[in-house]
């Protein structure tokens, strides 16, 4: 894991899109979207039903090869109100497993603002260290702020083909993290909406190799 300075906190970028924050023993992931496949089934576009247990097998994982003694997830935890009633009895009880581990904060998102929690407590935002941590940035707040919701990914240029990678984007007093799920999309960085947000100049994250690799990013066409 390769350490960046953000406002005094030192953090730990990593290649699976969660991010480690050692003084504060928390491990931070953005936009699970449990149960996303099942959403969809609903509404009669099928997908792979198991998108749940992937997320939360790498969840547990993290939180295993990090020692995290807390666990904050930057909303969109699931994909709609619904999403936890939803879960499979065996993703349920990795879950339930998990919260007996750590103190599990779940900050409230778009997508899941509605739903009812199953383990942990539920909260619009939090605090650390001076830095707030919440689903969605706020563009006019000068503050140091981490968040998620933009999905961020980076399109590269490696041996002669493009390839997509998720990022983490750093603009001024602001964090954005990439989607942590199994089923989440992607929205370029060059994208306005991102622009918007963000103070420029903004800094793409990738993690890869035992190296965090940064990338300038200018607004663009997405």
């Amino acid at each position: 894991m390769v350490p960046f300075l953000f406002h005094d906190a030192e953090l730990h970028p990593l290649p699976c899109g969660a991010l480690w924050w050692p003084a504060q023993g928390a491990l931070l992931v953005a936009d699970l979207h449990l149960e996303k496949a099942s959403f969809y089934a609903a509404t009669g576009q099928f997908l792979p039903p198991y998108d749940s247990h992937e997320t939360a097998l790498r969840l547990a994982e993290r939180v295993r090869t990090t020692g995290a003694r807390r666990l904050i997830c930057l909303g969109d935890s699931f994909h709609d109100a619904d999403g936890a009633a939803l879960l499979p009895a065996h993703v349920a009880a990795l879950l339930k497993d998990l919260a007996a581990r750590v103190e599990w904060t779940w900050i409230t998102g778009n997508h899941d603002g509605e739903a009812v929690f199953p383990f942990g407590r539920a909260e619009p935002e939090l605090t650390l260290a001076g830095i707030a941590l919440r689903h969605e940035a706020l563009a006019n707040d000068a503050a140091p702020e981490i968040s998620g919701h933009f999905h961020p990914k980076i399109r590269l240029r490696h041996r002669g083909q493009s390839v997509a990678r998720r990022c983490f984007l750093v603009g001024g007093t602001k964090l954005v993290m990439p989607a942590y799920g199994a089923l989440t999309g992607g929205l370029d960085v060059r994208n306005p909406a991102i622009h918007k947000a963000l103070r420029a100049p903004i800094t793409a994250l990738v993690p890869s190799g035992g190296r965090l690799l940064r990338f300038p990013v200018a607004e663009g066409r997405a």
